[in-house]
Parts: structure tokens; C-alpha cells; sequence
């Protein structure tokens, strides 16, 4: 028995596509490029990639990245693992899902031109989309933990492909890095026309939301979890329709959130803020949308109803337009 209800397009607004490398594939391009990985067998690879037991902070998770990123030698790979990840969407039966993604995050480890990176993602996305006729827009990740200035860099990259992304995010080490380095980005990213969503609110507290919706021009928060400890920030959110992308594994597993229990998830609902049910980093977390749906969000204390708003609100807040959403909604209600 699902809470996924069959009426409603089933929709992942936040997952990351450089957090959604197959391991069967981190083993194949280990490989195919005679890299040193950790192990040899897909059970031995899974403790160095997957959160096995929380984490103590948001940084030891990310450390989890460091062998789906590593195993990036090409565009080739690149392109692969877009294509994949349209391809995984399908099998979940995801209807829509939009894909984030850092190009210099994924172009370090072997040096590549973020700027051919970004490239290589859009065509794996498209590659994806047309074998499985999944949905899917790509959004753009300025890393924060690099600075401003190689934030300013990435941007350039990501406007190589400006047609082809549809919103521009920022993630990263949000403690030491706030969103006030990087106002002048999303002024472009603004009037390059993207959207923007931005991680905030889950290392920091609710300062950082307030300078993400003000400053950085968010209309949609990545995580946002700790914005209750601010109730004036909390009416904000619903005065601005802002919403909110929830990913209640990867909170508990950063302890962002000491329990699924302890989660502010049903708090944002009840308030009547547009929160969502996400995945985040499926690969690291060990799970999948359904998962997050069926086990998480009960344990989180929301009842039947409260997933099914949750599961409106991502059509609601997603970035397509209302064309798109009557559509991807006459599509489900007709399959």
C-alpha cells in the first residue's frame, strides 16, 4: 500500500544529479579507466557511498560524493551518468523531476571544461528523456564551497548552455560560506531569465533563508528546515508563495534533524507553507522517491492527507509553466 496519490503527477523537485551515480556504474568506469576504487564488488563499494548511519554534519555528508564525482574521468561518463539518472526517474515512475547539478563539483576531479560538462549533461538529460518520455528540466549548482570567484566561473559555464538550464541554485558549505558573497550571480542568473532556488536554511538558520528570498531572489528554498525557528519568517514564506523542497532522509542522515520524528516537515504543512517530499542524493542515502513517500514521511508524523498536499504542492511549485502543469495533471488523470 503506497501514500502516493495515483491522481497527482508523482514529482522530485530536488535531487542531484552528481548524488545519483548508479554504483554499478562507479564500478564500471572504475574500471573501464583502471581507477583505484575502494572495492571491487558492489557490496564493498556501498559503506564508501552510501550513508550507512547519520552523519555529524552536513560536510561529512558531501564527503560521500567523492567517488561518483571520481569516477568523471570524460564527457562521456558525464553524459552517461545524465542519462541514467532520466532513466532511474522512469523506473521510480517519477512523472517530472528536476536535475541539479555543479559542473565544477563534477569537473575537478579530472580536470575537465565545466563549461564541457554542462554540455554533456544536457545532452545526457535529452538522451534520457527521449528513451524513456520522462519529464525533466536541469538546474544549475553554484558551489559555494569554492568562493565567489570560481562561483563566477561556474555561472559562466552554466550560461554556455543558458536555453537548456531552467533555474540556478546555490549548494554547498552554507556555515562558512553565506549567500551574501554571492548576490551579484544571481543578479545574472535573474536576467539570464532562470529561476532560482537556493539551499538555505539547513546548516544555517533562518537568516540565511531571509537573505535568500531577499538578496538572492529565491522562490523556492532547498531544504529551508530550520525557517521555523523564525514564525515571522514562516508567514513570509506563505505571504511570497514561497516553497520549499524537503528531503526528510538526507535531513535525519546530516542531522540537519535529529529524527525524522523531530522534522518541521508537517510544522511547514500544517502552517500552510508549499513544502515537498524530495530525495535529495538517492545513491548516498540508500533510498528513492517512493521510499520518502512511504516510510519517511509517515515516520515524520504526516498523515495520508498531508502527503497528498505535499504531493500537490510539487506541482504547484515546480518550475514549468501552467501550460506544462495542466498538462503533466490531464496526462496522469488519463494513464
Amino acid at each position: 500500500m503506497t501514500n502516493i496519490s495515483p491522481d497527482l503527477p508523482l514529482i522530485d523537485l530536488h535531487r542531484h544529479l552528481d548524488g545519483s551515480v548508479r554504483l554499478k556504474t562507479i564500478l564500471d568506469l572504475g574500471r573501464k579507466h583502471n581507477l583505484p576504487l575502494p572495492a571491487n564488488d558492489l557490496e564493498g563499494l556501498r559503506p564508501h557511498v552510501q550513508v550507512m548511519s547519520p552523519e555529524p554534519g552536513l560536510m561529512e555528508f558531501l564527503a560521500k560524493f567523492k567517488w561518483m564525482t571520481g569516477v568523471l574521468v570524460d564527457y562521456a561518463a558525464c553524459r552517461r551518468v545524465a542519462k541514467e539518472n532520466v532513466i532511474d526517474a522512469a523506473r521510480e515512475q517519477i512523472d517530472y523531476i528536476e536535475l541539479r547539478f555543479s559542473p565544477w563539483f563534477m569537473a575537478e576531479p579530472h580536470g575537465l571544461d565545466p563549461a564541457g560538462v554542462v554540455e554533456a549533461v544536457v545532452q545526457g538529460t535529452k538522451d534520457g528523456i527521449r528513451q524513456t518520455g520522462v519529464k525533466a528540466n536541469l538546474i544549475g549548482i553554484l558551489s559555494r564551497t569554492y568562493g565567489a570567484d570560481v562561483c563566477m566561473q561556474e555561472l559562466d559555464a552554466l550560461l554556455t548552455q543558458r536555453d537548456h538550464i531552467t533555474a540556478l541554485d546555490l549548494a554547498g558549505d552554507e556555515g562558512n560560506y553565506p549567500g551574501e558573497l554571492f548576490v551579484e550571480h544571481f543578479k545574472k542568473g535573474r536576467n539570464a531569465g532562470w529561476q532560482i532556488t537556493v539551499h538555505a536554511g539547513e546548516a544555517a538558520g533562518a537568516e540565511s533563508v531571509w537573505q535568500a528570498i531577499n538578496e538572492l531572489g529565491a522562490t523556492r528554498l532547498g531544504h529551508g528546515t530550520r525557517s521555523v525557528e523564525d514564525p515571522k519568517l514562516v508567514d513570509e514564506l506563505i505571504k511570497r508563495d514561497i516553497g520549499v523542497e524537503i528531503s526528510l532522509t538526507s535531513n535525519v542522515q546530516t542531522s540537519t534533524v535529529p529524527s525524522y520524528s523531530a522534522h518541521p516537515l508537517k510544522q511547514l504543512l500544517d502552517a500552510g507553507v508549499k513544502a515537498t517530499i524530495n530525495t535529495d542524493d538517492p545513491s548516498i542515502s540508500g533510498i528513492d522517491l517512493r521510499h520518502e513517500y512511504d516510510v519517511a514521511a509517515p515516520r515524520a508524523g504526516l498523515t495520508k492527507q498531508d502527503i497528498r498536499k505535499a504531493q500537490l504542492n510539487a506541482l504547484e511549485i515546480a518550475f514549468l509553466n501552467e501550460e506544462e502543469k495542466s498538462d503533466l495533471a490531464i496526462a496522469k488523470l488519463m494513464s
